[in-house]
């Protein structure tokens, strides 16, 4: 079951244990219908194409850290800037280890949960 959280700033701790476990649908679950998700730096995804990268992505079983560097909110919009690693493996089963800086649009959806609108890792270079 997918946790959600009405507080913005533990939204990218929910994140990340979801996405440790493996669980893709409690990580889709984290992401508003029309979201766009820009996980290969200028390839946006959204719909059905980015909830079957997540099976997919996940399927490998990566490990994530992240934590948030700054957030901004404004309403029932907020900004979160985060600092992170995933260590997975690739396509042919070798090692690989990634690292950016996440630029995360989120919206408070109508029950009072943030979620993500926008989801850009490599939204900033490091």
């Amino acid at each position: 079951m997918a946790k959600l959280t009405t507080d913005v700033a533990q939204h990218t701790a929910i994140y990340v244990e979801a996405f440790n476990r493996g669980d893709a649908d409690a990580v889709n679950a984290m992401y508003t219908e029309e979201a766009v998700a820009v996980w290969e730096p200028g390839v946006p995804l959204s719909g059905q194409d980015r909830i079957d990268a997540v099976k997919e992505f996940l399927a490998r079983g990566p490990k994530m850290t992240a934590v948030p560097r700054q957030s901004f909110v404004t309403g029932d919009t907020a900004l979160l800037i985060v600092d992170w690693t995933i260590d997975t493996k690739d396509a042919d089963g070798n090692p690989e280890h990634l690292e950016g800086v996440g630029v995360d649009v989120l919206r408070l959806n109508a029950d009072g949960h943030w979620l993500y609108a926008i989801d850009d890792p490599y939204g900033e270079e490091k």
